[in-house]
């Protein structure tokens, strides 16, 4: 073959890619240009890197396609962004929860969760129109809502278990009141249990609320001795109510409806009805009251530290009559007033030391010793009611640790407070009895159903 035909040969060879003789070249180079503008596009951080390996003495003066040339199937998303530009979320809503405690004012609880006094003072004169802040108890939730820049948006407040009062800022700066009630469902719990040491650790293992567990040793206080009659193998039963609010959650515990303890083999049901005068008292089967004119046990949550009769005296050191009883409780405990009556002494008296005498109807009286102080408005010549509180428990007189002194007096003369004989209460009759009779069967009906599937429950 000639030289001539060799290099018409590689002419036509060329020909086909590239009119110059070289079009592969020029085209590598196109489809490289366009990887690296494509990469830049889809991944700034490394379009200097690149661009960088890329000497110019590789580009060709050609001018580059544009890229409408290249049809409808290439396809580019371009995104820019500033460097200086923040991307960081805007910081939400911080809540906080607090509890009022002894001591604590509105002011003081907004004022040491951060909040200005401008807005304290504009949140507190907002509540005002519809509250009274001096009314917030101990144990009242408050919930805090702040903004993003940490100013006061909304304060939430529940003053009962059915008021739920808000305060919040609206556009203007301004804090706004809405006032609302609550729709709260009523549900009845059942709890049963067998008491191996006492009745407070068996009742609380089946998830008793503390509050309702108070109320069963108080409606069977006037009957049942505590610290005597409870024997390990007896058992207990409570239907109460509770409250559930429209998130599910309990907004608060309602009263007993039904109870029974099985002490040494023998029941004591106990069931709640209202009698004429609108009160609600317990009775028991018969129609008969559980309540007695007085309270053998006059505090909540006590120890009997010493009975009455002759004992060795803790700081005199010799034997000598003990004419009451002792209830060893941590100081403060509330002392109830044992019965109706009228405050007849309220002071100091000697080894005692702040004492208080309630003179009952008929023949009793009842003592209360050794007390830390008295009640606010308890003075001689008040009249309390049953279970009013009269003062709580100290470490005054003759006395080696806080406890109450407890004596029952009849016509003067102290006697036993665990074993005297008490008045049966009072017994319905007529047309009372007959719809007592129709409500013990409803909550018969209900227990029964309770049971039922408490027993599905443990099986």
């Amino acid at each position: 073959m000639s030289q001539e035909t060799i290099e018409s040969t590689r002419i036509e060879s060329c020909a086909y890619i590239g009119r110059d003789g070289c079009g592969p070249v020029k085209v590598a180079l196109g489809i490289l240009v366009m990887g690296l503008f494509i990469s830049a596009v889809y991944n700034p951080s490394t379009t200097k890197e690149l661009n960088t390996s890329i000497k110019p003495s590789m580009l060709s003066d050609q001018k580059p396609k544009a890229l409408s040339e290249y049809g409808s199937d290439l396809k580019l998303t371009l995104a820019s962004a500033s460097p200086n530009q923040d991307f960081r979320p805007v910081n939400p809503d911080r809540k906080q929860h607090l509890k009022v405690r002894k001591g604590d004012t509105l002011s003081s609880i907004l004022l040491s969760a951060g909040v200005t006094k401008v807005e304290a003072l504009s949140a507190i004169n907002s509540l005002r129109t519809v509250y009274n802040p001096r009314d917030l108890k101990i144990g009242h939730k408050i919930n805090l809502i702040f903004s993003h820049d940490n100013k006061l948006k909304e304060l939430q407040l529940d003053p009962t278990a059915v008021r739920k009062i808000s305060i919040h800022k609206d556009r203007d700066a301004t804090f706004r009141v809405l006032d609302t009630k609550r729709f709260l469902i009523r549900r009845t719990e059942f709890a049963r249990g067998s008491i191996r040491s006492s009745l407070y650790k068996a009742a609380m293992n089946k998830n008793v609320p503390p509050d309702v567990l108070s109320e069963l040793i108080r409606i069977y206080s006037w009957d049942v001795d505590f610290q005597r009659e409870i024997q390990k193998g007896d058992t207990f039963e409570v239907a109460y109510e509770r409250f559930i609010d429209d998130e599910g959650q309990v907004a608060q515990n309602g009263g007993i409806i039904y109870a029974k303890l099985i002490l040494s083999g023998q029941p004591k049901a106990l069931y709640r009805f209202k009698i004429k005068s609108g009160t609600t008292e317990y009775f028991d089967q018969n129609g008969r009251s559980a309540k007695r004119p007085l309270l053998r046990t006059p505090i909540d949550g006590a120890r009997l530290s010493s009975r009455f009769g002759k004992r060795r005296h803790p700081v005199l050191g010799f034997t000598k009559f003990h004419r009451g009883v002792d209830f060893a409780a941590p100081r403060g405990t509330p002392i109830f007033a044992a019965g109706d009556g009228v405050i007849a002494f309220r002071g100091r008296k000697g080894a005692y030391g702040k004492y208080i005498r309630i003179r009952h109807a008929g023949k009793y009286t009842t003592a209360y010793g050794h007390m830390s102080r008295f009640k606010k408005g308890v003075t001689r010549g008040t009249r309390v009611a049953q279970g009013q509180v009269i003062g709580y428990v100290g470490n005054t007189g003759r006395s080696t640790g806080p406890h109450l002194h407890y004596e029952i007096l009849t016509r003067g003369k102290q006697v036993n407070p665990l074993t005297v004989k008490m008045p049966s209460g009072v017994k319905l009759t007529h047309t009372m009895l007959s719809k007592f009779q129709e409500n013990r069967a409803n909550i018969d009906a209900v227990v029964a159903g309770l049971q039922g599937k408490t027993l599905v429950s443990l099986q």
